[in-house]
């Protein structure tokens, strides 16, 4: 299943059309604001920032401080990123 979600994710990142994009990206950035609701959660708005970082430069500001803001929260509560794990 999460492959076949991933792969609709990067075809619609990659997706010829800048409207659907930039239509979709709308969406899941509200649908994030609305995160303490059933359906609709926090988990959409980086979604959202990613794909509206296609097409516009403050996204891709925003969408890059959302992940050093995340890194910084996973060590301080002291989780390994998933890259720097022991594979064993």
């Amino acid at each position: 299943m999460k492959s076949y979600i991933s792969e609709k994710f990067h075809y619609l990142r990659t997706h010829p059309k800048k409207g659907v994009r930039i239509t979709c990206g709308i969406l899941l950035v509200m649908g994030g604001i609305f995160g303490a609701l059933p359906v609709l959660g926090f988990w959409m708005l980086p979604l959202g920032l990613i794909l509206l970082s296609v097409d516009f430069q403050w996204a891709k500001r925003a969408h890059a401080v959302l992940v050093r803001w995340w890194h910084r929260l996973r060590a301080t509560i002291g989780v390994a990123d998933s890259d720097t794990r022991n594979r064993s």
